[in-house]
Protein backbone atom coordinates (compact mmCIF):
# COMPACT_ATOMS: atom_id res chain seq x y z
CA UNK A 1 0.00 0.00 0.00
CA UNK A 2 2.80 2.31 0.86
CA UNK A 3 4.54 1.40 -2.82
CA UNK A 4 1.13 2.77 -4.39
CA UNK A 5 0.95 5.21 -2.28
CA UNK A 6 4.20 6.83 -3.57
CA UNK A 7 3.76 5.79 -7.35
CA UNK A 8 3.46 8.94 -9.10
CA UNK A 9 0.59 7.61 -11.55
CA UNK A 10 -0.93 6.32 -8.92
CA UNK A 11 -1.49 9.88 -6.93
CA UNK A 12 -2.10 11.35 -10.96
CA UNK A 13 -5.32 8.96 -11.74
CA UNK A 14 -6.89 9.39 -7.70
CA UNK A 15 -6.54 13.43 -8.85
CA UNK A 16 -8.16 13.13 -11.90
CA UNK A 17 -11.07 10.95 -10.04
CA UNK A 18 -11.60 13.57 -7.21
CA UNK A 19 -11.86 16.06 -9.89
CA UNK A 20 -14.18 14.34 -11.80
CA UNK A 21 -16.13 13.34 -8.91
CA UNK A 22 -16.25 17.29 -7.62
CA UNK A 23 -17.07 18.32 -11.23
CA UNK A 24 -20.51 15.95 -11.61
CA UNK A 25 -21.12 17.08 -7.98
CA UNK A 26 -21.54 20.92 -8.88
CA UNK A 27 -23.06 19.85 -12.03
CA UNK A 28 -26.00 18.51 -9.93
CA UNK A 29 -26.40 20.77 -7.39
CA UNK A 30 -26.70 23.67 -10.23
CA UNK A 31 -29.37 21.10 -12.29
CA UNK A 32 -30.90 20.94 -8.54
CA UNK A 33 -31.41 24.97 -8.06
CA UNK A 34 -32.55 25.45 -11.80
CA UNK A 35 -35.39 23.24 -11.15
CA UNK A 36 -36.33 24.94 -8.22
CA UNK A 37 -36.12 28.24 -10.05
CA UNK A 38 -38.33 26.98 -13.06
CA UNK A 39 -40.95 26.05 -10.93
CA UNK A 40 -41.75 29.35 -9.31
CA UNK A 41 -43.63 32.20 -11.01
CA UNK A 42 -45.06 35.59 -10.49
CA UNK A 43 -48.49 36.78 -11.48
CA UNK A 44 -50.16 40.49 -11.53
CA UNK A 45 -53.94 40.08 -11.47
CA UNK A 46 -55.42 43.69 -11.83
CA UNK A 47 -58.47 45.33 -10.67
CA UNK A 48 -59.68 42.95 -7.95
CA UNK A 49 -62.70 43.89 -6.45
CA UNK A 50 -62.24 45.53 -2.77
CA UNK A 51 -64.65 44.48 -0.40
CA UNK A 52 -65.18 46.81 2.66
CA UNK A 53 -66.11 45.84 6.12
CA UNK A 54 -67.33 48.49 8.27
CA UNK A 55 -70.62 49.45 10.42
CA UNK A 56 -73.45 49.80 8.07
CA UNK A 57 -74.47 52.93 10.21
CA UNK A 58 -71.40 54.67 9.16
CA UNK A 59 -70.64 56.15 5.90
CA UNK A 60 -66.98 55.33 4.28
CA UNK A 61 -64.87 57.02 1.66
CA UNK A 62 -61.91 56.99 0.17
CA UNK A 63 -61.42 53.37 -0.76
CA UNK A 64 -60.64 52.27 -4.02
CA UNK A 65 -62.84 49.53 -5.37
CA UNK A 66 -60.46 47.33 -6.65
CA UNK A 67 -56.76 46.86 -5.98
CA UNK A 68 -53.79 45.00 -7.79
CA UNK A 69 -52.91 41.41 -6.33
CA UNK A 70 -49.48 40.48 -6.58
CA UNK A 71 -48.63 36.56 -6.95
CA UNK A 72 -44.97 34.57 -6.20
CA UNK A 73 -45.14 31.21 -5.52
CA UNK A 74 -45.43 27.49 -7.68
CA UNK A 75 -46.51 27.97 -10.52
CA UNK A 76 -49.60 25.28 -9.65
CA UNK A 77 -50.61 27.36 -6.74
CA UNK A 78 -50.39 30.48 -8.76
CA UNK A 79 -52.54 29.09 -11.69
CA UNK A 80 -54.79 27.78 -9.38
CA UNK A 81 -55.60 31.29 -7.72
CA UNK A 82 -55.16 32.93 -11.03
CA UNK A 83 -58.02 30.75 -13.13
CA UNK A 84 -60.27 29.97 -9.60
CA UNK A 85 -59.99 33.55 -7.98
CA UNK A 86 -62.09 32.85 -4.88
CA UNK A 87 -59.73 34.89 -2.97
CA UNK A 88 -60.61 38.14 -1.15
CA UNK A 89 -59.30 41.23 -0.95
CA UNK A 90 -60.90 43.37 2.30
CA UNK A 91 -60.01 46.30 4.33
CA UNK A 92 -62.10 45.55 7.49
CA UNK A 93 -62.88 48.84 9.74
CA UNK A 94 -65.86 47.06 12.14
CA UNK A 95 -63.55 47.85 15.12
CA UNK A 96 -62.54 51.62 14.02
CA UNK A 97 -64.02 55.29 15.52
CA UNK A 98 -65.28 57.83 13.08
CA UNK A 99 -62.68 60.01 11.61
CA UNK A 100 -59.21 59.57 9.03
CA UNK A 101 -57.35 56.30 9.20
CA UNK A 102 -54.58 54.65 7.17
CA UNK A 103 -55.56 51.09 6.70
CA UNK A 104 -54.05 48.02 5.02
CA UNK A 105 -55.61 46.28 2.65
CA UNK A 106 -55.61 42.30 3.68
CA UNK A 107 -56.03 39.01 1.97
CA UNK A 108 -58.30 36.11 2.50
CA UNK A 109 -58.31 32.26 0.50
CA UNK A 110 -54.89 32.72 -0.22
CA UNK A 111 -52.28 29.59 -0.22
CA UNK A 112 -49.26 30.09 2.56
CA UNK A 113 -46.94 28.52 -0.54
CA UNK A 114 -47.30 32.41 -1.55
CA UNK A 115 -45.51 35.51 -1.33
CA UNK A 116 -48.20 37.91 -1.65
CA UNK A 117 -48.44 41.95 -2.43
CA UNK A 118 -50.92 44.59 -2.38
CA UNK A 119 -51.04 47.28 -4.67
CA UNK A 120 -51.57 49.76 -2.88
CA UNK A 121 -50.96 47.92 0.29
CA UNK A 122 -52.24 50.50 2.78
CA UNK A 123 -55.44 53.21 1.85
CA UNK A 124 -56.51 56.37 3.51
CA UNK A 125 -60.24 56.48 4.62
CA UNK A 126 -62.64 58.95 6.34
CA UNK A 127 -65.27 57.05 8.57
CA UNK A 128 -68.85 59.87 9.22
CA UNK A 129 -71.82 59.86 10.34
CA UNK A 130 -74.74 58.64 7.81
CA UNK A 131 -76.67 61.36 7.07
CA UNK A 132 -80.09 61.69 5.02
CA UNK A 133 -81.31 64.55 3.85
CA UNK A 134 -84.49 65.52 1.22
CA UNK A 135 -83.88 68.17 -1.45
CA UNK A 136 -85.72 70.27 -3.90
CA UNK A 137 -84.41 68.91 -7.97
CA UNK A 138 -83.64 71.78 -10.23
CA UNK A 139 -84.75 70.16 -13.72
CA UNK A 140 -82.86 71.79 -16.93
CA UNK A 141 -82.61 71.47 -20.62
CA UNK A 142 -80.15 72.15 -22.91
CA UNK A 143 -82.05 74.59 -24.93
CA UNK A 144 -79.71 74.14 -28.49
CA UNK A 145 -81.89 71.03 -28.82
CA UNK A 146 -84.78 73.50 -29.68
CA UNK A 147 -85.38 74.23 -33.26
CA UNK A 148 -84.99 77.88 -34.14
CA UNK A 149 -88.10 80.14 -33.43
CA UNK A 150 -88.97 77.64 -30.08
CA UNK A 151 -88.91 78.39 -26.76
CA UNK A 152 -88.79 76.70 -23.30
CA UNK A 153 -92.04 77.10 -21.85
CA UNK A 154 -92.06 75.25 -18.72
CA UNK A 155 -90.14 72.64 -17.42
CA UNK A 156 -91.62 70.68 -14.77
CA UNK A 157 -90.01 67.52 -12.54
CA UNK A 158 -92.02 64.46 -10.93
CA UNK A 159 -91.58 63.70 -8.04
CA UNK A 160 -90.14 67.61 -6.99
CA UNK A 161 -87.90 66.03 -4.45
CA UNK A 162 -85.54 63.20 -3.67
CA UNK A 163 -84.03 62.15 -0.59
CA UNK A 164 -79.96 62.01 -0.27
CA UNK A 165 -77.93 59.37 1.90
CA UNK A 166 -74.39 59.77 2.24
CA UNK A 167 -71.24 60.86 4.82
CA UNK A 168 -72.39 63.86 6.19
CA UNK A 169 -69.37 65.91 5.07
CA UNK A 170 -70.69 65.42 1.61
CA UNK A 171 -74.59 66.17 2.31
CA UNK A 172 -73.32 69.30 3.80
CA UNK A 173 -71.25 70.28 0.48
CA UNK A 174 -74.35 69.94 -1.97
CA UNK A 175 -75.56 73.01 -3.32
CA UNK A 176 -77.37 71.70 -6.27
CA UNK A 177 -79.19 68.62 -7.04
CA UNK A 178 -80.08 68.54 -10.79
CA UNK A 179 -82.10 66.29 -13.44
CA UNK A 180 -80.84 67.75 -16.88
CA UNK A 181 -82.28 66.67 -20.34
CA UNK A 182 -80.44 65.93 -22.96
CA UNK A 183 -80.89 64.73 -26.64
CA UNK A 184 -81.38 65.28 -30.11
CA UNK A 185 -81.69 68.87 -31.64
CA UNK A 186 -84.48 70.56 -33.38
CA UNK A 187 -87.03 69.85 -30.96
CA UNK A 188 -90.68 71.94 -31.92
CA UNK A 189 -93.20 70.00 -29.39
CA UNK A 190 -93.71 69.38 -25.88
CA UNK A 191 -92.65 66.13 -24.69
CA UNK A 192 -91.96 64.22 -21.35
CA UNK A 193 -88.56 62.06 -20.58
CA UNK A 194 -86.39 60.33 -17.72
CA UNK A 195 -83.74 62.29 -16.47
CA UNK A 196 -81.04 60.89 -13.86
CA UNK A 197 -80.41 62.85 -10.34
CA UNK A 198 -76.98 64.40 -10.16
CA UNK A 199 -75.58 66.03 -6.79
CA UNK A 200 -73.35 68.60 -7.15
CA UNK A 201 -70.96 71.09 -5.31
CA UNK A 202 -71.24 74.75 -4.94
CA UNK A 203 -68.45 74.52 -7.93
CA UNK A 204 -70.70 72.14 -10.01
CA UNK A 205 -68.48 69.05 -9.70
CA UNK A 206 -70.31 65.82 -8.96
CA UNK A 207 -70.75 64.58 -5.60
CA UNK A 208 -69.18 60.90 -5.48
CA UNK A 209 -70.29 58.54 -2.26
CA UNK A 210 -74.32 59.83 -2.25
CA UNK A 211 -77.35 57.24 -2.63
CA UNK A 212 -80.13 59.15 -4.20
CA UNK A 213 -83.49 57.47 -3.96
CA UNK A 214 -85.54 57.89 -6.38
CA UNK A 215 -81.71 58.12 -8.94
CA UNK A 216 -84.33 58.87 -11.77
CA UNK A 217 -87.45 61.01 -12.13
CA UNK A 218 -89.87 62.15 -14.94
CA UNK A 219 -89.05 65.78 -16.64
CA UNK A 220 -92.00 67.60 -18.55
CA UNK A 221 -90.72 69.85 -20.60
CA UNK A 222 -93.32 72.38 -22.49
CA UNK A 223 -91.74 73.70 -26.12
CA UNK A 224 -93.78 76.41 -27.69
CA UNK A 225 -93.24 78.31 -31.05
CA UNK A 226 -91.88 82.01 -30.18
CA UNK A 227 -93.78 84.74 -30.27
CA UNK A 228 -94.79 88.18 -29.43
CA UNK A 229 -97.41 90.84 -29.22
CA UNK A 230 -97.30 93.71 -31.43
CA UNK A 231 -99.51 96.57 -31.55
CA UNK A 232 -102.29 97.40 -33.93
CA UNK A 233 -102.01 100.35 -36.12
CA UNK A 234 -105.41 100.61 -38.63
CA UNK A 235 -104.28 102.11 -42.40
CA UNK A 236 -107.39 103.23 -44.44
CA UNK A 237 -107.14 102.16 -48.30
CA UNK A 238 -109.98 102.67 -51.14
CA UNK A 239 -112.28 105.41 -51.19
CA UNK A 240 -115.20 105.63 -49.56
CA UNK A 241 -118.54 105.70 -51.29
CA UNK A 242 -120.35 108.78 -52.16
CA UNK A 243 -122.12 110.68 -49.39
CA UNK A 244 -120.07 108.78 -47.01
CA UNK A 245 -117.61 110.42 -44.85
CA UNK A 246 -115.21 108.17 -42.75
CA UNK A 247 -114.02 110.53 -39.65
CA UNK A 248 -112.72 107.74 -37.48
CA UNK A 249 -111.72 103.91 -37.36
CA UNK A 250 -111.25 101.73 -34.21
CA UNK A 251 -111.03 98.30 -33.58
CA UNK A 252 -111.47 95.82 -30.25
CA UNK A 253 -107.66 93.83 -31.02
CA UNK A 254 -104.99 96.89 -29.93
CA UNK A 255 -102.45 93.88 -30.47
CA UNK A 256 -101.60 90.72 -32.38
CA UNK A 257 -99.31 88.06 -31.43
CA UNK A 258 -96.88 87.56 -34.24
CA UNK A 259 -94.92 83.72 -34.23
CA UNK A 260 -91.45 82.87 -35.78
CA UNK A 261 -87.58 83.34 -34.95
CA UNK A 262 -86.79 85.36 -33.23
CA UNK A 263 -84.72 87.53 -35.27
CA UNK A 264 -87.60 87.81 -37.67
CA UNK A 265 -90.33 88.03 -34.60
CA UNK A 266 -88.15 91.14 -32.78
CA UNK A 267 -87.51 93.27 -35.55
CA UNK A 268 -91.50 94.22 -35.64
CA UNK A 269 -92.81 97.34 -33.90
CA UNK A 270 -96.30 97.31 -35.08
CA UNK A 271 -99.06 95.19 -37.13
CA UNK A 272 -100.59 97.11 -39.99
CA UNK A 273 -103.68 96.14 -40.64
CA UNK A 274 -105.01 97.92 -43.93
CA UNK A 275 -108.91 98.75 -43.78
CA UNK A 276 -110.52 99.45 -47.53
CA UNK A 277 -112.76 101.80 -46.96
CA UNK A 278 -114.90 101.05 -49.83
CA UNK A 279 -116.68 98.28 -48.11
CA UNK A 280 -117.65 100.74 -45.57
CA UNK A 281 -121.66 101.32 -46.49
CA UNK A 282 -124.40 103.21 -44.89
CA UNK A 283 -126.21 99.96 -43.48
CA UNK A 284 -122.97 98.23 -42.32
CA UNK A 285 -119.96 100.19 -40.95
CA UNK A 286 -118.31 96.90 -39.65
CA UNK A 287 -115.50 95.63 -41.83
CA UNK A 288 -113.83 92.19 -41.51
CA UNK A 289 -110.27 91.96 -42.22
CA UNK A 290 -108.19 88.64 -42.65
CA UNK A 291 -104.54 89.24 -41.12
CA UNK A 292 -101.40 88.00 -43.52
CA UNK A 293 -98.58 86.73 -41.75
CA UNK A 294 -95.80 89.30 -42.22
CA UNK A 295 -92.83 87.94 -44.35
CA UNK A 296 -90.30 85.84 -42.69
CA UNK A 297 -92.83 85.01 -39.39
CA UNK A 298 -95.24 81.66 -39.37
CA UNK A 299 -98.31 82.99 -38.16
CA UNK A 300 -100.02 85.62 -36.66
CA UNK A 301 -102.91 85.26 -34.07
CA UNK A 302 -106.13 86.11 -34.37
CA UNK A 303 -106.10 85.72 -38.02
CA UNK A 304 -108.92 88.10 -38.23
CA UNK A 305 -110.30 91.46 -36.98
CA UNK A 306 -113.11 93.64 -36.97
CA UNK A 307 -112.52 97.00 -37.47
CA UNK A 308 -115.50 99.67 -36.94
CA UNK A 309 -115.73 103.01 -38.86
CA UNK A 310 -117.35 106.09 -37.76
CA UNK A 311 -119.19 107.67 -40.44
CA UNK A 312 -121.51 110.59 -41.87
CA UNK A 313 -123.85 110.31 -44.35
CA UNK A 314 -125.31 112.61 -46.66
CA UNK A 315 -128.80 110.84 -47.59
CA UNK A 316 -129.19 113.47 -50.44
CA UNK A 317 -126.10 112.24 -51.77
CA UNK A 318 -127.24 108.95 -51.74
CA UNK A 319 -130.15 109.20 -53.30
CA UNK A 320 -129.41 109.44 -57.01
CA UNK A 321 -127.12 106.81 -56.24
CA UNK A 322 -130.07 104.69 -55.13
CA UNK A 323 -132.63 106.02 -57.77
CA UNK A 324 -129.93 104.50 -60.39
CA UNK A 325 -130.07 101.38 -58.86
Amino acid sequence: MDKMMDNRWFLRITALLLAFLLFFSVQAEDSSTGTTDAGRTSEVIEDVELEVYHDNSLMVSGVPSTADLHLNGPVSVVQTARQLEDFTLFVDLRNLPMGEHQVPIQTENLSEQLNIRVDPAFVNVVIEERVSQEFRIDPEINERMLADGFILESVAVDPETVTVTGPKSVIDAISFVKATVSGEQGVKESFTTAARVRVLAEDLTKLENAEIEPEEVEVDIEVVEYSKMVPVRLEPTGEARTGITITDWSTATEEVRVFGPETVVDELTEYVVEVDASTVTAEDTTVEVELEVPSGASAVSPGQVTVEAETIVDESAQVPEDLGN
